[in-house]
């Protein structure tokens, strides 16, 4: 599903007008009339109810006027309170309230005085149903005025709210929020969905998602700007390696893995299990001398070998040529969860990276040895997977991980550009950059899987994928997407899992895509 940005999703209204004829009007008929039908079958029946609605000066507003007389033909009993001044209505909003007007609609303008939001205030109660049609994509910034006022009456009241667009008081680009922006059960949002409605807080404040046929020419949609995309089932589907029913494990794919130190090596252990599970047919691990004993006995299913060290813990020596000699014979290579941070480490990391030559996964400390390096990235020979947190892009950019977290679609698209890598964000939701320029938003996944090892568990994951055939921008985005499915299944929406239980469910959630359950 493609994503537009507020200035995009305006283009294509005025392309809709300009180049195919249809006039603005028509849409905005039909996104009324999808309001009043999403408004209809969330109460199952509307004749009889009480349904008050909210309009502002803007095309939200022309929407709400529409799904008045739609839901007044239906037999709902609607009261329609006006934000703004009639008076500063224009274009087709304007000839949506005259309309309302002829039609005998009632229609209540909420003034300076105390009575008329009174009168809303007690109306909101005993209402079955809210529509806000108060601010649309338009919004940026704060609320303030009448339109806080008036958002502040809907959150006040026990009545479900169905927003239109989105919801009052959320960027419908960013998804960040006022504090007073209106929490919706239901949000019908036009012809493509907005990236504001999957990213946090916007995502939590938008309830369930409708996106409303309003009659927008396909052609129209196809070519509408950026590259913006949800990352659904369908799509995943298509990039899931295939396997023949005489594959032997040599073919299915070998991943060798670099992590692990002392106390660390919970994080080598859940990378490298992610990789059998997602499906590799050889995994090794190489890890710290010191290590190895105690992943050997962790991890059955994998090969342990140990790296030269310059103390215990501490890669040195000749630790570079022996990751590249066997991560040359390998399909894909992984490193970073768990490796350490040590300054002597750090080199041998980057001397690894410099010198790689097959497709590889940076993660955790890999990223940590980049800090200040990231230079290397722009030489590197070999294709690449970064996973940061908000908070290891944050120092590879010398930004503020709120900052990072703020402007997600933006620097994963724009530093898998520079970077010529596939940048995987990780956080709610994840997001993917590509080289190409195009970004896709994860819809899988959940608050259970925020807890420590679950992004080791999804380097594994991506690595395990690529091994099999798929490059790594495919595996990267059914890795990511897999990754939520499992912490869906595992946890089933409840506080309390553990990494190590994700990796249980992966052939689980890779069933469900494939079948598309």
């Amino acid at each position: 599903m493609k994503l537009v940005f507020a200035k995009e999703m305006h283009t294509l209204d005025q392309q809709a007008s300009e180049q195919i004829g249809l006039p603005t009007m028509v849409l905005m008929e039909n996104a009324g009339k999808a309001v009043a039908g999403a408004a209809a079958d969330f109460l199952e029946d509307c004749f009889g109810k009480n349904i008050v609605i909210f309009t502002g000066k803007g095309n939200n507003g022309g929407d709400g006027f529409v799904a008045a007389r739609w839901l007044v033909n239906q037999g709902a009993r609607v009261k329609v309170f006006l934000v703004s001044p009639w008076q500063e209505l224009v274009g087709d909003a304007a000839a949506q309230l005259r309309i309302c007007r002829k039609c005998g609609i009632e229609l209540l303008p909420l003034k300076d005085d105390r009575g008329s939001w009174d009168v809303a205030e007690v109306s909101c109660r005993q209402a079955d149903l809210l529509i806000d049609g108060i601010l649309g994509t338009g919004f940026k910034g704060v609320l303030n005025g009448d339109q806080q006022r008036a958002c502040r009456l809907i959150n006040s009241v026990a009545v479900p709210v169905l927003a239109i667009d989105i919801p009052s008081g959320v960027d419908a680009d960013s998804g960040l929020a006022d504090e007073d922006a209106v929490q919706a059960e239901l949000t019908v949002t036009m012809a493509l969905a907005k990236p504001g409605l999957f990213l946090y807080p916007g995502a939590e404040l938008a309830g369930e998602l409708i996106v409303a046929d309003i009659g927008m020419p396909d052609t129209l949609l196809e070519q509408a700007e950026g590259k913006k995309f949800l990352l659904t089932p369908e799509i995943v589907r298509d990039l899931l390696p295939l396997r023949g029913g005489n594959c032997h494990k040599g073919e299915a794919g070998r991943v060798v893995v670099a992590a692990g130190s002392p106390g660390f090596t919970g994080a080598a252990a859940l990378c490298a299990n992610a990789a059998v599970k997602a499906g590799a047919g050889l995994v090794s691990l190489l890890t710290p001398l010191c290590s190895r004993e105690v992943l050997a006995v962790k991890l059955t299913e994998v090969m342990v070998e140990g790296l030269i060290e310059r103390m215990p813990g501490v890669l040195g020596g000749g630790a570079a040529g022996a990751v590249l000699d066997k991560a040359g014979r390998a399909d894909v290579f992984a490193i970073g969860p768990g490796l350490g941070t040590s300054g002597s480490t750090a080199e041998v990391i980057r001397e690894i990276l410099q010198a790689m030559e097959v497709p590889v996964v940076i993660d955790a400390d890999a990223l940590t040895a980049l800090q200040g390096y990231t230079g290397i990235l722009n030489t590197m020979q070999a294709p690449k997977v970064l996973t940061p947190h908000p908070g290891e892009l944050g120092r590879l950019l010398d930004l503020d991980p709120d900052d990072v977290d703020t402007r997600r679609l933006e620097l994963a698209a724009q530093y898998a550009v520079e970077w010529n890598a596939v940048l995987v964000l990780k956080g709610a939701p994840t997001v993917i950059g590509c080289p190409d320029g195009s970004v896709y938003v994860n819809t899988t996944g959940n608050s259970a899987m925020a807890t420590g090892g679950c992004g080791d568990v999804l380097t594994g994951i991506i690595a395990g994928l690529a091994a099999q055939g798929v490059s790594l921008q495919e595996a990267a985005l059914a890795g990511v997407y897999l990754h939520g499915a499992a912490g869906d299944l595992a946890s089933g929406g409840s506080v309390g899992l553990a990494a190590g239980e994700l990796s249980c469910y992966l052939p689980q959630a890779r069933k469900m895509v494939e079948q598309g359950e």
